[in-house]
């Protein structure tokens, strides 16, 4: 009996152990996703952030070579020259042998030099300043439209998931009002028609909820592409856009005054601007003369006839040169300034154009929060009024003064009421993010924490 009762004890312990494990595996592959989660880890997993990042990287490497070039240099160069027959030059009737046979000659020079004064590298100097800053700001767009694309698919997720609710409780309702359709029939209360009726109401929803189902599925796979992880994981996200519903009004209201200073896009054309006047200035710099220091410390071994070095005898110099060099004419300069001259020119005028679109665009996104924003109010008055002409027309229906179109009709309204107030809090939610793409708000970007 004791062997019984243990043996059975085990079976429930191995059992419980096997359930535990199980549901933890499970788990491991449900991820429960926040806005804030969502947009942390696309950040850290989306390959062109890392590739921006890295730009940033090769930018300051360039940085680095442009100061560099102010430091002194040191090189070192050697010849060895193998004579087998020397030249013979003759002159006024006498020979001179220019060198000895079957011997090597070797030399050796070191030299160092150091730019004294080079406007050309300072000038680059500035310029990869600039371009540094400019691959930050290409970094920072790249999370501005990560951020972006992630926060409208992760509201549609959230819009396909109400969506599939509200019809699968229109799909709830049409079934009661076929039970309660099939009942009167049965008991001679109302007509086949109507019992058709609910029955066609009925069956029409199904390929809608499947429809809407999938709906769900497919946005949650657009969100995970963007973040970046298993398309296998599970992810849930919990809430409805009813939940967004508060902050729309305070929101819409604030939105009026903007201003275009922090626009990605805006701050990059000023940023190739500034590079175009720096090298502008660069090719100017080509006209001013340069001076350079240099020291150079050589030594040299004539005619010898053995490969024993250490036996040569070696001749030493060192001198000390300062250089100028000064441009006199180069057709060329004068040809690259126009042409960059020319290019700041088209700039000039293509920031000018993309300032008015943007500020098109920003005034679209604006007016298109307030529009939803008022709807959303209109829709949810609308909700309460289909709800209370679904229950109105149930009533009659039920004291045989109402009609089966009329109980149709209702639940249509009620279900169409709560797809256009989720849809229109959807669509503020997306003018909302692509208002902070323009404008290049950075509270919706996660800190690194790097």
């Amino acid at each position: 009996m004791k062997r019984y009762l243990l043996r059975k004890t085990g079976i429930l312990i191995a059992a419980v152990m096997l359930a535990v494990t199980v549901n933890a595996q499970e788990s491991d592959n449900v991820l429960k996703l926040t806005l804030d989660d969502a947009l942390k880890i696309a950040v850290s997993e989306n390959p062109t952030i890392k590739v921006a990042e890295q730009q940033i990287e090769v930018k300051k490497i360039s940085k680095d070579e442009a100061w560099q070039a102010l430091l002194p240099s040191a090189d070192f160069s050697g010849t060895v020259q193998y004579t087998v027959l020397a030249a013979v030059m003759k002159l006024n009737g006498m020979e001179f042998k220019m060198g000895q046979d079957n011997t090597s000659t070797w030399n050796g020079q070191i030299q160092v030099s150091l730019p004294i004064f080079a406007p050309t590298v300072y000038s680059t100097m500035n310029m990869t300043k600039t371009d540094l800053d400019n691959a930050y700001e290409q970094s920072r767009s790249s999370k501005l439209d990560l951020v972006n694309q992630v926060t409208k698919a992760y509201y549609q997720v959230i819009l396909a998931q109400d969506s599939y609710d509200v019809l699968c409780k229109s799909l709830e309702q049409a079934e009661k009002n076929f039970n309660v359709v099939k009942s009167l029939y049965e008991l001679g209360g109302t007509s086949e028609y109507d019992k058709i009726s609910a029955e066609v109401q009925l069956r029409s929803l199904n390929p809608t909820v499947i429809q809407a189902r999938n709906a769900v599925t497919l946005a949650k796979l657009q969100l995970m592409v963007l973040m970046g992880i298993d398309p296998e994981t599970e992810i849930v996200i919990e809430g409805s856009l009813e939940d967004y519903e508060d902050q729309l009004y305070g929101e819409a209201l604030q939105a009026g005054n903007f201003s275009l200073e922090n626009n990605t896009n805006m701050r990059q054309l000023k940023l190739n601007e500034t590079m175009l006047n720096q090298t502008l200035k660069v090719q100017k710099m080509n006209f001013m003369p340069t001076l350079a220091l240099a020291g150079t410390y050589a030594f040299q071994s004539l005619y010898n006839d053995n490969w024993n070095v250490f036996d040569y005898t070696w001749a030493k110099s060192s001198s000390i040169v300062l250089s100028l060099s000064v441009p006199i004419f180069r057709m060329g300069n004068f040809t690259k300034l126009r042409s960059t001259k020319l290019q700041i020119s088209q700039l000039s005028e293509n920031i000018g154009y993309t300032e008015k679109q943007l500020n098109i665009q920003a005034r679209s996104y604006i007016d298109n929060m307030k529009a939803n924003a008022e709807q959303v109010a209109s829709n949810r008055e609308a909700i309460e009024q289909a709800e209370k002409g679904r229950e109105i027309a149930s009533k009659r229906y039920e004291i045989g003064k109402g009609t089966i179109l009329e109980l149709n009709n209702s639940e249509v309204s009620l279900t169409q009421a709560k797809l256009t107030y989720s849809q229109s809090i959807y669509n503020y939610l997306a003018a909302k993010a692509d208002l902070d793409k323009v404008l290049g708000n950075e509270d919706n970007i996660p800190v690194s924490e790097n």
